[in-house]
């Protein structure tokens, strides 16, 4: 049946069918277009616009159908979206009656209230999936808070940490990420029903209803604002492309760990393969799979910024185009947390490695200079100098940092201030050793074990209450 066949006479040409056609994406928002359905008619029934014993067959087909679920639909070209599905088979089941349905409302409205009611379950989703990710590197930190590494900068040894610290960075990445998505959520959760094609309905509807009916927050006060507006799918996306270049950049340092040059960590056998030539290769592919689907978001998210940015109020059927990039996002950002987080959860860290990578590069040189500041009330940048300046010595000489004494210092010093500094032999000791570096930064934020342990316990806070706000 042809429910929209009174303008048009002829029946659209079988390849324009199928080339207007978003059936392919639609069956994401299968129930939640039932359910808006259900919530239209119940307001119509109730504000006696359609009659109940109607309103009741209505609403007794479309429960039934959710139960089936949507193989139960004839699903061809012919019909263009879920939307008209799913009115054919109310209307097969009950005949002429099934028209009521779309009493006061357009298909404009309708989409646009199914694409929000299916993307806040989606966003709450992957709200749990990060928040179980900040989870499992807190538990991990747990172990690692005396287990010693070097932390880059320009991909340089830079400063002493420790892996526990190095954790928590990406955990409060994801906790940014976790917090943007809550953000975002609030601009999901608004309701458009009620506004039909561009400017509201003459029929005497409820909105305030279907909009508790649904469980939104609060209704769009803007009719054509409504149904056209798409920024909430743009920054949905933008905030999954956030995600995935965190992601991306853990992938990257596992990547980078593995390898024989750094020896900092060894992947799963789970997460990785082998070479079909090469009987010694351990290739950490899923992060490298991982590292490159970021790219794909991004694609979602200029293709769909792409698609808005020429649009003239209100609805145009461009708009189709731009839900499957979101499904598309909302799947390739979900598979990333899971995978990435267990691989992540399975490495074997070589804590040895690490203190050898911490004491071989002068990493503790800043320890050593911002002593000489506390010990003889220098500036800092003369004793940057004066450690600078050792540093090339102590390379010149083939020593390590850890040779580095009292008059070694003073030679250095009275080149570069012309008398002696006469530091103690321990307090060089103590700024130059990583496991000393590591516990004297005991600022907040920083990697002493307490100051680890102390972020932590507000992460754990977190992730519980925000866990049970979720439910």
């Amino acid at each position: 049946m042809n429910l929209r066949g009174g303008r048009l006479q002829k029946k659209m040409d079988e390849e324009a069918a199928k080339f207007t056609s978003s059936l392919e994406s639609d069956h994401h928002i299968f129930y939640a277009d039932i359910k808006c359905n259900i919530a239209h008619t119940r307001m119509l029934a109730r504000e006696g616009i359609i009659d109940e014993k109607t309103a009741h067959k209505i609403i007794k087909v479309l429960e039934e159908l959710g139960k089936e679920g949507i193989k139960a639909l004839k699903l061809d070209p012919s019909v263009e979206d879920i939307h008209m599905a799913i009115e054919e088979y109310v209307t097969e089941k009950i005949g002429e009656e099934a028209g009521f349905m779309h009493t006061g409302k357009s298909r404009n409205d309708q989409v646009a209230t199914d694409l929000r009611l299916a993307l806040k379950e989606k966003i709450r989703e992957i709200q749990k999936e990060l928040l179980n990710f900040i989870k499992v590197l807190v538990r991990m930190a747990e172990d690692h808070k005396e287990t010693i590494m070097v932390g880059y900068t320009h991909l340089q040894h830079a400063q002493v940490t420790t892996f526990a610290h190095h954790l928590l960075a990406y955990a409060h990445a994801f906790k940014r990420d976790y917090e943007r998505l809550k953000d975002t959520y609030k601009r999901v959760d608004v309701n458009p029903l009620g506004s039909a094609a561009l400017t509201t309905t003459s029929f005497p509807i409820n909105r305030k209803l279907t909009t508790r009916l649904l469980g939104f927050s609060d209704y769009m006060e803007n009719s054509m604002d409504a149904v056209s507006s798409r920024d909430f799918i743009a920054e949905t996306i933008f905030d999954l492309s956030m995600i995935a270049a965190n992601l991306s950049r853990i992938c990257e340092e596992m990547i980078l760990w593995s390898t024989y040059e750094f020896r900092l960590i060894e992947l799963a056998d789970e997460f990785s393969s082998t070479s079909s030539i090469m009987p010694q290769k351990k290739n950490p592919d899923v992060a490298e799979i991982a590292r490159a689907r970021t790219s794909n978001l991004y694609s979602n998210l200029m293709s769909v910024l792409g698609i808005l940015k020429g649009l003239p109020y209100t609805y145009n059927r461009d708009l189709q185009e731009i839900t499957p990039h979101l499904w598309d996002a909302l799947g390739t950002c979900y598979d990333m947390i899971c995978i990435v987080r267990r691989m992540l959860s399975t490495v074997k860290v070589n804590s040895e490695r690490g203190f050898e990578l911490a004491v071989s590069n002068f990493a503790t040189a800043t320890d050593l200079a911002d002593a000489i500041v506390m010990e003889k009330k220098i500036p800092f940048r003369t004793a940057h100098q004066i450690v600078g300046r050792l540093i090339n010595h102590v390379i010149k000489e083939g020593l390590s940092l850890l040779d580095v004494n009292s008059s070694l210092v003073d030679k250095v010093s009275e080149e570069i201030i012309g008398e002696k500094l006469e530091l103690d032999d321990d307090i060089i000791r103590r700024a130059l050793d990583p496991h000393e570096n590591v516990k004297r930064r005991n600022v907040p934020g920083g990697p002493s074990p307490r100051m680890v342990e102390a972020s932590l316990k507000k992460l754990e806070a977190y992730v519980k209450d925000e866990l049970e706000s979720l439910k």
